[in-house]
C-alpha cells in the first residue's frame, strides 16, 4: 500500500545535460525499494521524478538522500559542462 508520494521536475535546459543527471543518478538504487520506490524520466531538457513510500519518513529520508546527490552531480555537470563530442 503506498500512502505517500512525492512528484518534482528540475529544468536542465537542455537533453543532454538532462540526460548526464539521469544516468548518473540512475545508478543508485533505493535501500529499501520494498518500502519505497523512485521512478526518472528525461524529457524537453527535463529531469522527472516520482517518489512513492509506505511511511512519511521513508519518503522524506529517501527524497533527502536523493536531492543531495542531485545538486551535488548538478554542480558537476555545471562547472565541467558537457563533453564535445
Amino acid at each position: 500500500m503506498v500512502a505517500y508520494y512525492c512528484n518534482f521536475e528540475v529544468d536542465y535546459g537542455s537533453e543532454e545535460q538532462a540526460s548526464i543527471v539521469y544516468k548518473t543518478l540512475a545508478i543508485d538504487k533505493e535501500l529499501q525499494p520494498d518500502k519505497v520506490k523512485r521512478e526518472m524520466t528525461v524529457s524537453g531538457g527535463k529531469l522527472f521524478v516520482h517518489f512513492e513510500a509506505v511511511e512519511a519518513r521513508f519518503l522524506r529520508a529517501s527524497f533527502s538522500a536523493f536531492v543531495d546527490l542531485m545538486v551535488l552531480v548538478t554542480k558537476l555537470v555545471e562547472e565541467y559542462g558537457v563533453a564535445d563530442s
